[in-house]
């Protein structure tokens, strides 16, 4: 296991996974408070150059791939009712996936997103399956990471 942290997240990676925690992309606020963060998490190489929901990684996944990608928005979200869930869910089920859950639709892939927040961050959890078809067999693999997020 590779443990990942920063800007309040951590994560720890399998063998053979690797993975980013990165500002959003959102200037620092005029109030001072941090800039959002952005995780991704991967069992293949990531690209250098890709999307905050994975644009540019998901078209280079196999069968056998997972992309997790944990999305910060803006604090003044978390009151919004899109992230009135509370707590990430780190337990999903091959139900939870669908292949109209993608950002971009890509043969055979599937996804879910679920919008929450936790320690009084705005999030969306966003996951791809390279084969929807193997989700029972991927989604524990996906659970095995999320059971280490630790958001803070």
């Amino acid at each position: 296991m590779t443990r990942l942290s920063g800007s309040g997240l951590s994560v720890d990676l399998p063998s053979g996974w690797e993975g980013s925690i990165d500002g959003g992309g959102f200037p620092q606020l005029a109030s001072g408070s941090r800039a959002p963060t952005l995780l991704h998490a991967a069992s293949f190489p990531l690209p250098v150059e890709r999307g905050s929901f994975g644009s540019g990684a998901t078209e280079l996944m196999n069968t056998d791939d997972i992309l997790i990608v944990l999305f910060e928005y803006a604090q003044d979200s978390a009151g919004a009712p899109l992230f009135a869930g509370q707590g990430m869910p780190r337990s999903l089920a091959p139900e939870d996936f669908h292949r109209d859950a993608l950002q971009r639709t890509i043969a055979g892939q599937s996804g879910m997103q679920h919008f929450f927040t936790e320690g009084g961050r705005p999030f969306c959890l966003y996951v791809v399956l390279g084969s929807h078809i193997d989700r029972a067999d991927l989604v524990p693999r996906v659970n095995e990471v999320l059971a280490t997020i630790v958001i803070t």
